[in-house]
């Protein structure tokens, strides 16, 4: 009888063994750039997040290419991952990598940019068109009503520059600003720095410039300090380099989002949904302005 229990208790021990482990879920961030520190910074909150709740995390980076991103996406749908969080190069592009998603019944997550069509689980972003009023709001402060303002345009399509736009609008009409240029720089130092160039020698009265994002404003100073004018320059996300050159009196201010917390969130977010949790449809993650 002994035998008969210890024999028992031998296979159930085998078969407890010859069960696999159970594997975890993994969870996929598709980049717009990651040549840009605001989203190597959500990148980092998320893979924070991801170690704490366990989850594999694989990361892609579009290179700011609608093109390779829906390859990014397509692949992912092939491995079958159990989510995707999703920060588009264009919110109109993406919708055919959303809507491939949602073919694929696999959760998506939208993280500070959104997507024009598609089913999405949950959007998690700051109040773009609440901290484009801000930035042109502390203008007013600064210079008054009247103002003569310029402005450095994100990557158009997007939902971050259209919405940062109508909220610094919303400010220009409110404050009786004078927006004597706005234009597209695409998020980007270079061609922040080119466009200011130009916007300062056709506009030599321009007294402030909002720029859309920290990268542009930074490129904006470089032009500003090369045509050896003073201009109060307010940038956007709260970069730590871009909150480094407004506490050395650089940058007038920058709206800071919490790129980390996006990234966390994000993560936390689609860890529910997988396993079956409600969500917000809208996750607003506080803004603030940085000034020295």
């Amino acid at each position: 009888m002994k035998t008969l229990i210890r024999t028992a208790a031998a296979v159930a021990l085998t078969a407890v063994m010859a069960t696999p482990a159970m594997a975890k879920d993994t969870v996929a961030l598709v980049v717009s750039t990651l040549n840009n520190p605001f989203f190597v910074t959500m990148k980092e909150g998320a893979e924070k997040k991801a170690a704490e709740l366990n989850v594999d995390l694989i990361v892609l980076d579009s290179q700011n290419d609608p093109a390779r991103e829906l390859a990014n996406i397509e692949d992912l749908t092939v491995r079958q991952v159990s989510a995707i969080m999703l920060n588009p190069t264009d919110s109109d592009a993406a919708s055919n990598a959303a809507r491939m998603v949602n073919r694929a019944g696999i959760p998506l997550l939208t993280l500070d940019r959104g997507v024009t069509r598609g089913k999405v689980a949950s959007h998690i972003a700051s109040d773009n068109v609440a901290g484009g009023k801000l930035a042109g709001d502390f203008i007013a402060q600064k210079l008054g009503k009247g103002a003569q303002v310029g402005q450095l345009e994100g990557v158009a399509g997007t939902s971050a520059a259209r919405d940062r736009g109508e909220g610094f609008t919303q400010a220009v009409s409110a404050n009786g600003f004078n927006l004597r240029s706005s234009q597209p720089a695409d998020f980007d130092r270079t061609k922040g720095l080119n466009v200011a160039e130009n916007m300062l020698a056709s506009n030599p009265k321009l007294q402030a410039i909002f720029a859309q994002n920290d990268e542009m404003a930074l490129g904006a100073l470089r032009a500003a300090r090369g045509a050896g004018k003073e201009v109060l320059i307010v940038g956007f996300d709260g970069t730590e380099e871009g909150i480094a050159a407004v506490n050395r009196g650089l940058l007038a201010a920058t709206v800071a989002q919490q790129p980390a917390l996006i990234g966390s969130m994000g993560v936390d977010a689609a860890v529910k949904v997988i396993n079956g949790q409600a969500v917000d449809a809208v996750q607003p993650v506080p803004l603030q302005i940085i000034s020295k």
